[in-house]
């Protein structure tokens, strides 16, 4: 047996020595597939450029014992800050999980615009397929029928709440809208609960999301206290990109709301933002992550790509089946084509979507159509805090909420009579 402890230290010690491909055979079997040594390099990048170089290594700490696994927290002393690497580890030393989270993390906490007391929360299970996805849905306490939402997280293995670090993005709109008199249907995402998803044979952007909204969508309509007829998808990042596929495929919303929606395509947004990660912390590595991930947009643009293309040549791990449908959807195309009524929103300081590469697109297609809405909030991220001067990786350490004014700017939309 090999002690969890020194695992942990030796996984660390690696992404310092910037031995990567180290790390990535590490990972249990069905990780191993979905987490490349690129994307390893590139969070760990991003966390360096946050917090300054690396100056040593704090002692393990073994946090909880749980099927079978022990959660390790490694405290990383940078020249300005730290930061901690959490791995789960089992008893033959192989990774289960791993996330880079702050050096203390604060439990989240409602933000002072939700009140719980104005709403109520139930477990729900969505039958997506031959798959079961447990969600919350959020239910005002003020009279029915009443409007609802879906809330789409990321592209990735997010949760229903799109945890990242200490915050929870989605819940805040989750309990934010609730309060404001919107039911809030959300879920976890197949990726969050499997990561073995992306092993499946022919695995899609279409899977990683359709099944569980439409079986979502049907769920709201059904509810005797919503409006059938007002039932909503709100998306973030490509939870967004893909929300206009999802009202094409048949699924009988209201309307879209497009939460710093990707119109640039996403292996083209890749490079770019590599790039603009690398230059928060200049040097070899940097370099080297930049160039890979550049030849990685090149396979996936190139007529070379077939589902058969090894994960390791592409960017972020995704399998060659995943890439070529997301290269064949056109979501400003797709939602160019729909007739319902579309609110999408924009982070000024957002460095992941963009001002100019993706808003830009989708104004042209759709700004002068009247049933669409467009507002940029230009202190936010691409979370939608609010801060100050460039974004970066830093942004997202400390327990933050949702902005205030996109709540409120959400639910005025969504209960607004049409």
């Amino acid at each position: 047996m090999t002690a969890p402890g020194t695992v942990a230290t030796a996984v660390v010690t690696w992404a310092r020595d910037d031995d990567f491909a180290r790390i990535a055979a590490r990972f249990a079997a069905p990780l191993r597939a979905a987490v490349t040594a690129d994307a390893l390099r590139l969070a760990w990048l991003a966390q360096v450029g946050a917090h300054g170089a690396v100056r040593n290594l704090g002692d393990p700490v073994a946090e909880q014992p749980a099927a079978g696994l022990v959660r390790v927290r490694v405290p990383v002393h940078c020249a300005r800050d730290s930061f901690a690497v959490v791995m789960s580890v089992d008893d033959t030393g192989y990774l289960h999980g791993l996330r880079l989270a702050p050096a203390d993390e604060t439990p989240w906490s409602p933000p002072e615009y939700a009140r719980p007391e104005r709403f109520a929360e139930r477990p729900v299970t969505l039958a997506a397929g031959h798959d079961e996805l447990p969600g919350t849905l959020s239910l005002p306490r003020d009279a029915a029928p009443t409007p609802a939402v879906v809330l789409l997280p990321g592209g990735g293995p997010f949760d229903r709440d799109a945890t990242s670090g200490p915050n929870k993005p989605l819940k805040d709109l989750a309990w934010g809208l609730a309060d404001r008199g919107v039911a809030v249907l959300r879920f976890d995402k197949l990726t969050h609960l499997d990561p073995g998803t992306w092993q499946r044979p022919g695995f899609t952007l279409a899977d990683e999301y359709l099944p569980g909204a439409l079986a979502a969508v049907d769920l709201l309509r059904r509810e005797p206290s919503v409006d059938p007829d007002r039932v909503f998808l709100v998306g973030h990042s490509m939870g967004a990109t893909v929300a206009p596929r999802i009202a094409a495929a048949g699924a009988s919303v209201a309307g879209l709301v497009l939460l710093a929606a990707e119109a640039q395509p996403m292996q083209h947004s890749a490079v770019r933002v590599a790039r603009h990660l690398a230059a928060l912390e200049p040097g070899p590595a940097a370099d080297a992550t930049v160039a890979t991930i550049v030849q990685q947009a090149a396979t996936v643009d190139s007529a070379a790509l077939t589902a058969d293309t090894p994960a390791s040549e592409l960017p972020f791990g995704f399998p060659g089946s995943y890439w070529l449908d997301r290269r064949g959807y056109d979501p400003v195309g797709t939602a160019a084509g729909l007739t319902v009524p579309m609110l999408i929103a924009q982070g000024g300081r957002d460095y992941q979507v963009t001002v100019a590469d993706d808003l830009a697109r989708w104004r042209e297609a759709l700004g002068a159509r009247p049933h669409v809405t467009i507002r940029v909030y230009p202190a936010d991220n691409h979370l939608f805090f609010p801060g100050t001067g460039p974004s970066g990786p830093a942004d997202y350490l400390a327990p933050q909420h949702v902005d205030r004014a996109l709540v409120d700017d959400l639910a005025g939309w969504l209960t607004a009579d049409r």
